[in-house]
C-alpha cells in the first residue's frame, strides 16, 4: 500500500511539470485521523520545473551539476553531476523503500574528512553495490523497480502504472488486503489498548485502597 502511494504520489508531482529532487523520509508524511492512510509529499524547496507547462518542451541535458538532495536517497546520476529529470524522484523511491525494508543502506555510516569526499564514497558504493545485492532476500519487484528507473533516459516518461502494478501484484500475492492498516497502525491500536488496560488497572488498585480505608475508618 505504501510504495504504490508513493510511486502515485510523485507521478502527480510529474504531471505538473516538475520534479521534486530531494526524495527521503522526512518527505513523506501521513495523514491523520480518516486521512490516517494517506501518503503526503512534502518539502517542495528543492523542486523543479522540468518542462515547459504549456508546451511540454523537456529541459535540456546538462553534465557538472552540483549535488542536489539528500546523498542517501540521490539517484546515481545525481551523483555523476548529470541534471535530475523524473527518472531520478523514482529512484530515489527505490532506494526508500529498501531502507523501509531494512533498516539501513549500504552506503551508511561511510567516513569522511569532508562532505565532499563523503559524496564522492556514496557515490562509489552505490555504483559497485548490484541491485541484487540490494534486494537480496526480498521479492524480485524490488529489483526489477530499481533496474528500471535505472535505465531509463534523461527525458523518458515512466512507465508508472507498471511500477504500481510490480507492488500490487506483489501485495496480491503475498496475501494482504488493502484495509488500509499498516504495521505501525496495529503498533498504535496495540499500544492504545495497553494503555486503557493499565488505566484500567490503575482505577482497580484505587477503588481497592479506598474500601481498605474505609473498613480500617
Amino acid at each position: 500500500m505504501l510504495a504504490e502511494q508513493m510511486i502515485a504520489r510523485i507521478e502527480f508531482v510529474h504531471s505538473k511539470s516538475v520534479i521534486h529532487r530531494d526524495m527521503k523520509p522526512d518527505n513523506f508524511l501521513m495523514g491523520t485521523g480518516k486521512k490516517g492512510h494517506h501518503v503526503y509529499v512534502v518539502d517542495f524547496g528543492l523542486a523543479k520545473k522540468y518542462r515547459d507547462p504549456r508546451t511540454h518542451q523537456h529541459i535540456p541535458y546538462k553534465e557538472g551539476k552540483s549535488l542536489t538532495g539528500t546523498a542517501r536517497y540521490c539517484s546515481i546520476n545525481t551523483h555523476l553531476g548529470i541534471e535530475q529529470s523524473r527518472r531520478d524522484d523514482l529512484e530515489g523511491i527505490g532506494y526508500i523503500l529498501m531502507y523501509f525494508l531494512r533498516g539501513s543502506l549500504p552506503w551508511q555510516g561511510l567516513k569522511a574528512h569532508t562532505k565532499q569526499e563523503k559524496y564522492s564514497r556514496i557515490s562509489e558504493r552505490k555504483q559497485t553495490t548490484p541491485v541484487e545485492t540490494l534486494c537480496k532476500g526480498f521479492p524480485a519487484e524490488f529489483a526489477a523497480y530499481l533496474n528500471y528507473t535505472r535505465s531509463l533516459r534523461f527525458e523518458d516518461k515512466p512507465d508508472y502504472s507498471y511500477l504500481k502494478r510490480l507492488f500490487r501484484e506483489l501485495f496480491i500475492r503475498e496475501g494482504y488486503h488493502v484495509d488500509y492498516v499498516f504495521d505501525w497502525t496495529l503498533k498504535r491500536i496495540h499500544e492504545n489498548l495497553k494503555a486503557e488496560g493499565s488505566g484500567q488497572q490503575d482505577q482497580k488498585q484505587q477503588q481497592q485502597r479506598e474500601r481498605e480505608n474505609v473498613e480500617q475508618a
